[in-house]
């Protein structure tokens, strides 16, 4: 089996590489490359003492979750690094030998555009939204689910890919029963869609069952990325946030993957 991932440069998209290197003959990544200093070095965020102390936070539980991973030495992993935002640039010669997969995932990479994008949803391509549609959509959706005060809502979600931004059918959400402080909780939810798509690739029951359209009027908050900003940030930890306070209804969600 051949898999195509379009991913990221940080510890967790490493630790992804690695597992479903364990699951396939072959496996092609795409890797677009940020900065791994968010908060510090200008890039996707902006660079402040707030945002330093927000993602110090976020990088410790990063660090905890995945420890400091780096990519499998293997000759069944072909890389393709480049700059983030670069993908939207590159033509289908150029990506000629990763698009020949018999699955194709999406996870951290740049906003994905014509003609890419319509190769990938004929594919059935699978995305993996770290926040829960259709409740929480567009940028840091889990942060602005614990900033409205709905814990429960923290996840990820992993739907078919579509043109529209986190809007394609859902396969199933993937939540984390660590509650330990809130950017573990965040960081492991991300762990649990890792797992459980490594687990149902591997027993095939991935595209088995049927998936849930979105419906547009549960959305509670569509986040851009110009909210997210020190003032936000700063009022967030202040917060004494209960990760408790709401209880998980499980019928707010689809066919929900629990990682302890």
């Amino acid at each position: 089996m051949k898999i195509t991932l379009f991913t990221s440069n940080k510890n967790r998209h490493n630790y992804f590489i690695n597992l479903l290197s364990d699951i396939c003959d072959e496996l092609f990544v795409v890797q677009e490359c940020g900065t791994i200093f968010p908060g510090i070095i200008p890039d996707h965020y902006d660079s402040s003492d707030t945002m330093r102390s927000y993602f110090d936070k976020v990088n410790e539980a990063q660090l905890k979750i995945f420890n400091k991973t780096y990519i499998n030495k293997s000759a069944k992993i072909k890389l393709f690094p480049m700059l983030m935002g670069d993908l939207n640039k590159c033509d289908e010669n150029l990506l000629s030998d990763f698009l020949q997969s018999d699955i194709y995932l999406v996870y951290g990479s740049s906003y994905i555009k014509k003609p890419l994008v319509d190769f990938l949803v004929k594919k059935k391509a699978i995305n993996i939204h770290v926040g829960v549609s259709p409740y929480y959509r567009g940028t840091d959706c889990n942060f602005w689910a614990l900033y409205d005060g709905n814990p429960h809502l923290v996840g990820s979600t992993i739907h078919f890919l579509s043109k529209g931004l986190d809007s394609g059918p859902i396969l199933y959400h993937a939540m984390s029963n660590n509650k330990t402080n809130p950017f573990d909780y965040t960081m492991s939810s991300v762990k649990a869609a890792f797992h459980s798509i490594v687990e149902r690739i591997k027993d095939k029951s991935i595209f088995k069952h049927e998936p849930l359209l979105q419906n547009k009027s549960l959305e509670v908050r569509y986040s851009k990325k110009s909210e997210f900003n020190d003032n936000i940030i700063k009022e967030f930890l202040k917060k004494k946030l209960d990760l408790q306070s709401k209880k998980f209804d499980n019928s707010l969600f689809h066919r929900p993957f629990f990682l302890n």
